[in-house]
């Protein structure tokens, strides 16, 4: 089974009215592959959610940066899966390392919130990666399966699922895993799933790769076999995210 390209744009917690046109502007107007070729969703801070999704191009998605893990209610500043379902959101990021290391969001945490939002009916973006020390360590897939493992054991049905391998320390660094290391946890990650999940969902399964990724490095990235695209963060903001976008041609003639 082919597996799509993806390619994300994390925002983050950036942007004004005004700095958000003139990004959707420029992705309205960026030529790149079609959607049989490449699937796109941006990412922008939630109270610009609706002012992307009514703007941007129709071959392009939207998704939340984060959402609670249960119904809404007496949870101040959190914002639920039903909420973004109402607004017609269809994509959710979970488990960002920045959530995990500084609102201390644990791997079990992270897990109940793919399951809650999964059942809600949103897609989602499941992060995971480790730190530098971990990787220093020699644990870099023992954290990365742990992670996933957390996610594993509370769903069952991967299709609306995308995971993507964060290493930590690569993440506005400006550091960046070498495509070796890059296809190596990807490949890693795949035998995992294949061996404690099912050969069909790590067959099937996008696994894409976010780190400072830019149109620099991304085509060497792309071509990895078991890099599925990326999930870009600060090139995002920048019209360079057109030429990552485009990368999706060389992995699809790789």
């Amino acid at each position: 089974m082919g597996r799509k390209f993806f390619v994300g744009g994390n925002w983050k917690c950036n942007g004004t009215t005004e700095e958000v046109n003139k990004i959707v502007s420029t992705l309205n107007a960026g030529e790149v592959p079609s959607q049989d070729v490449v699937e796109v969703v941006v990412s922008p801070p939630f109270v610009f959610l609706p002012l992307v999704k009514t703007s941007l191009r129709p071959d392009f998605h939207v998704a939340a940066q984060n959402c609670w893990v249960k119904k809404g209610g007496a949870f101040t500043g959190e914002v639920s899966a039903e909420m973004l379902v109402n607004l017609s959101i269809p994509w959710v990021i979970i488990g960002h390392s920045e959530r995990r290391l500084i609102l201390k969001e644990s791997n079990e945490f992270v897990g109940d919130k793919v399951a809650y939002a999964l059942a809600q009916g949103l897609k989602v973006i499941a992060c995971i990666g480790e730190t530098l020390e971990q990787r220093e360590a020699g644990s870099t897939m023992a954290v990365v399966a742990e992670q996933t493992k957390a996610i594993a054991a509370k769903i069952s049905n991967w299709t609306d699922v995308v995971l993507a391998y964060e290493p930590v320390w690569a993440i506005g660094t400006g550091k960046v895993a070498t495509p070796a290391q890059a296809q190596e946890v990807h490949f890693e990650l795949r035998k995992w799933l294949q061996e404690n999940v099912s050969p069909e969902v790590a067959a099937s399964t996008r696994i894409i790769y976010g780190g400072s990724v830019t149109a620099a490095n991304c085509k060497e990235l792309a071509v990895q076999p078991d890099v599925d695209g990326f999930l870009v963060g600060g090139a995002s903001l920048k019209p360079e995210f057109i030429d990552i976008i485009k990368s999706a041609e060389v992995n699809k003639n790789a």
